[in-house]
C-alpha cells in the first residue's frame, strides 16, 4: 500500500505521523513525504533551510521512509499563492505515487499555512477521474494543533486511533534529528509532551501509545 504524509513544514510530518509512519513502513507499506514548503529567503537563510533538510531525511531514514518530496511553495507566505496552484501540485504527487492513504494538517491548525494545504490537500483528494487516494486522515501537530482556537470546527476531536506503542520510541528518535526544531520541556515541541500526547491519546482507548486522527474520508 502505498502512503503519502503531507507536511507544510519539515518536522510535521514526524510530529503528526511518525509512529504510524514507522508501522507502516514495518508493515511493507511505501512511505512517503510531501513537505508542501520551503523556508523564504528574506526570512530564514539558506543554509538553516538546507540544515533543516538534512534533518528531514536523517528522520525520515529512520522512521523507514522510501521518499521525500520537495515542493518548495514560499513559507510562512502560503497566502501569496493560489491555492489552485498547492492543489495541482499534491494531485499529481498524489497519482503519480498512487497514493491510498494520505495524512494532511488538520484544517484548524493555528499557522495559516497548515489550514491552505489542508484545503489544498481536500481538492486534490477529491474522488473524480481516478484518484487514488481511498482514506484521507488529519493528524494533529504540536504547537499548531494545540493552540488553534477553542471555538466552532477549529477543535481537533480524534476518531482514529492508531496503535504506536512499539514505535514510540522510533518517533521520539526521528524528532531528536530535528536539533533546529525540537523545543526544550516544557514546551509543546519537546520530546517529553510528544510522549506524554501519545500515552494520552492511548489511554483515551485503553493502549500504551497511539498517534490520533480525524477521518476525512474513507472508501472501502
Amino acid at each position: 500500500m502505498n502512503i503519502l504524509v503531507v507536511a507544510t513544514h519539515a518536522d510535521d510530518e514526524v510530529l503528526g505521523c511518525g509512529g504510524v509512519m514507522a508501522r507502516h513502513a514495518d508493515q511493507g507499506d511505501t512511505v512517503q513525504v510531501a513537505v508542501v514548503t520551503r523556508g523564504d529567503p528574506a526570512i530564514f537563510p539558506p543554509e538553516y533551510v538546507e540544515t533543516i533538510y538534512r534533518e528531514l531525511h536523517a528522520a525520515h531514514q529512520m522512521l523507514g521512509g522510501s521518499g521525500v518530496h520537495l515542493l518548495n511553495f514560499p513559507s510562512p507566505r502560503l497566502d501569496t499563492v493560489p491555492g489552485y496552484e498547492l492543489a495541482d501540485a499534491l494531485r499529481r504527487l498524489i497519482f503519480a505515487l498512487q497514493a491510498h492513504t494520505v495524512y494532511v494538517p488538520f484544517q484548524g491548525d493555528l499557522h495559516g499555512d497548515h489550514q491552505a494545504v489542508y484545503q489544498a490537500a481536500l481538492v486534490a483528494t477529491r474522488p473524480i477521474n481516478g484518484c487514488p487516494a481511498r482514506r484521507v486522515l488529519c493528524y494533529e501537530t504540536l504547537s499548531e494543533t494545540d493552540w488553534a482556537s477553542p471555538f466552532g470546527n477549529h477543535t481537533f476531536t480524534p476518531n482514529v486511533f492508531i496503535d504506536i506503542t512499539a514505535y514510540l520510541g522510533r518517533k521520539l528518535e526521528a524528532m531528536q534529528c530535528y536539533q533546529t526544531q525540537l523545543k526544550p520541556a516544557p514546551h509543546s515541541r519537546s520530546l517529553q509532551s510528544l510522549e506524554a500526547l501519545a500515552r494520552l491519546r492511548g489511554g483515551t482507548v485503553s493502549l500504551e501509545a497511539t498517534e490520533a486522527f480525524m477521518l476525512v474520508r474513507e472508501i472501502v
